[in-house]
């Protein structure tokens, strides 16, 4: 992913405004869903985005003391966006939506580590980030597995229930 186009103050304010997203997304996913595992999970990664905002918010102050966040309306880092328009889309659907966000995050922090070259601990958390990104996204890859086979046993085979 090229960033060089972009600001640091654009690349931190689009990490924030994703992760917060992100937040809201896997809450309202957690609201909805009856199974308690799934549930826990989704409120789980809701918390680490909540964290990864946290860190990149610190980040901001330290590199722009004074300065407000202010984030804007659309990120400007073209970032897949997590949301759901409807009640009645799948969950198999939400989880492949937040893989994509989850691997674009991943690619979006490898990216921007690089910029912090002069502060080695900096990026080395953004790598770490980068890192629990990419869990993320294993973590969906799973449950939408799980949730295609949930899925799947709500489709009517007419034949179900014939016998003798």
């Amino acid at each position: 992913m090229e960033l060089d186009q972009y600001t640091l103050e654009e690349l931190l304010l689009a990490a924030i405004k994703s992760e917060i997203e992100a937040k809201e997304i896997y809450e309202k996913v957690a609201e909805r869903v009856k199974n308690a595992f799934l549930k826990e999970k989704l409120k789980f990664l809701a918390e680490e985005e909540k964290k990864h905002r946290e860190t990149f918010e610190a980040i901001f102050r330290s590199r722009f003391p004074g300065k407000r966040i202010v984030l804007p309306e659309k990120s400007p880092v073209p970032l897949p966006e997590l949301k759901i328009e409807s009640e009645r889309i799948k969950l198999s659907e939400i989880f492949e939506m937040a893989m994509k966000a989850e691997k674009a995050a991943h690619e979006f922090y490898l990216a921007l580590a690089p910029h912090f070259r002069d502060e080695a601990d900096t990026e080395q958390m953004i790598n770490y980030i980068a890192s629990m990104e990419l869990g993320h996204y294993k973590i969906f890859e799973i449950e939408k597995e799980n949730a295609l086979k949930f899925e799947d046993y709500d489709i009517e085979n007419p034949l179900m229930h014939l016998g003798p």
